[in-house]
Parts: C-alpha cells; structure tokens; sequence
C-alpha cells in the first residue's frame, strides 16, 4: 500500500474489443515507456475475440489444448503462445480483462501481495453482485465459486513492471473451454458471474462491471484515484490496436 498519504492516480484505458496480438505489441510498447518514466502506472481494460492463450510453461500448456491449433482456427478462435505465468486459458466476449502495467517498488509491493490485490479486485465484484468468491487452494491460481472458477490470473513482472494480468468471467460463451484444460486444472469446471447470479436476476451492462473491475483494482493495490480514459483520449498508440467488434 502507499504510504504518507500521497495521492496515486491509476489510469485506465477502456480499449472495448482488442485482437489479442494487437494488445500483446501495446503492453510491450507501454511497459518499456512506464520503465522510462514516460507513462504512470495504469490498466487496459479491454475484451478479446475468441482467443486461447499458453503460458511460459510451454510444454506442460500443450498437454492441455484438447483440440489441435487448426481445430481451434477453424472454430474462429485464434492460438497464442506468451511469457506470461500460468497454464492454458481462454479469452473472449463478455470476458473482462484487465493489463495493469504498473512499476510495483513505488507502490511498496511485491509479486505475492500484487497478485493477492488480482485476486482481491475479483473477488469485490463478485460481492457486489451478490457472489461468494475466493482465491484458489494452494495449486490453482485464480478465483473460484466453491469448486468452479470465475476469474483466471496469468502475470509477468519484469524489472519490477507488471504486464498481462486477471480475466473475469461476465457470461462468455463457457462452451469455449471445453477444448482446453482450464489453467492445467483438471476435474474443475469454469463457471460466469451470470451462471452464479441465476437467469433471474439483471447484470448491469458489460461496461458497467469493466468498471467496477478497474475501481476495485485500484482500491486493492493502494491507489487513491483511478481516472478513465477511452480509446480516442490515449494517442496513437491505440489507433493500431483496438478493433471494432463485428
């Protein structure tokens, strides 16, 4: 947490729908700016299209892709493979994504109490909503409801910059992950905020949660104010990134 009282501001940038390469280049690009001192720490909040996504653990995530990568491509979901912790995941509509890139020794945190603040900021939303989340048993990663996950974490931290970050389950189609192995966790389901809360009660809009998503991150790891910015307010660096959805 920040200390003394001085004001932190988190920026967050609302990209909406963002190919996962195209916001893979704008996270290298800002993490080398925010290493320099160009930028401040801030958060893109985005979704992806249909996309599966290996961690740095390369041989042990191949297990875990149930379908080859042209079954995945002929699905419409696209195959990466990153430097990111963590196992196979996947990502797509009606998913939140958060990207903090963050410079962690001004903040007075380490890995551990950063990826506690993850998990924290999924867990408030779930609250606010009515749903009991909780961080995972020792060996899985993320945020669960009882025996099913709701929120995945995959994080890089290079030089004391954090990078790739927390996906948080609104009501993506879950039909997706069952071509995968969800995080190398075998036996577990995946589960929604939606599939949580019941057909009978109303979400607010997908904005509104990506929202709620970025307040509760910034309240989590100790920043006084969070000010949003959408796509046409971060210069050109996102004109090449952010796509619109079809």
């Amino acid at each position: 947490m920040s200390s003394g009282g001085a004001r932190r501001v988190l920026e967050a940038w609302l990209l909406g729908v963002v190919r996962y390469g195209d916001a893979l280049k704008l996270q290298e690009r800002l993490v080398a700016d925010r290493k320099a001192g160009r930028v401040g720490d801030l958060v893109l909040s985005l979704q992806h299209p249909p996309t599966y996504t290996l961690g740095k653990r390369r041989e042990k995530a191949e297990r875990n892709l149930l379908a080859p990568e042209s079954e995945l491509r002929a699905l419409g979901a696209e195959l990466h493979r990153t430097e990111r912790g963590g196992d196979v995941t996947f990502h797509g509509p009606r998913q939140a994504v958060l990207y903090p890139i963050l410079s962690l020794r001004p903040l007075g945190l380490g890995a551990r109490r950063y990826v506690e603040g993850l998990e924290s900021a999924m867990i408030q939303v779930a609250a606010l909503h009515g749903v009991t989340a909780r961080p995972g048993d020792p060996g899985e990663t993320g945020v669960w409801v009882g025996d099913r996950k709701i929120g995945a974490i995959g994080v890089r931290i290079s030089s004391g910059t954090t990078w790739h970050g927390l996906a948080f389950n609104i009501d993506p189609d879950l039909g997706w992950y069952d071509h995968i192995v969800p995080c190398g966790i075998a036996g577990k389901e995946v589960t929604s905020l939606r599939r949580e809360v019941g057909d009978g009660v109303e979400l607010p809009a997908d904005e509104i949660i990506h929202d709620q998503l970025v307040r509760s991150l910034g309240t989590s790891l100790g920043f006084t104010d969070v000010e949003f910015k959408d796509d046409s307010e971060c210069g050109g660096m996102i004109g090449a990134a952010a796509t619109t959805q079809s």
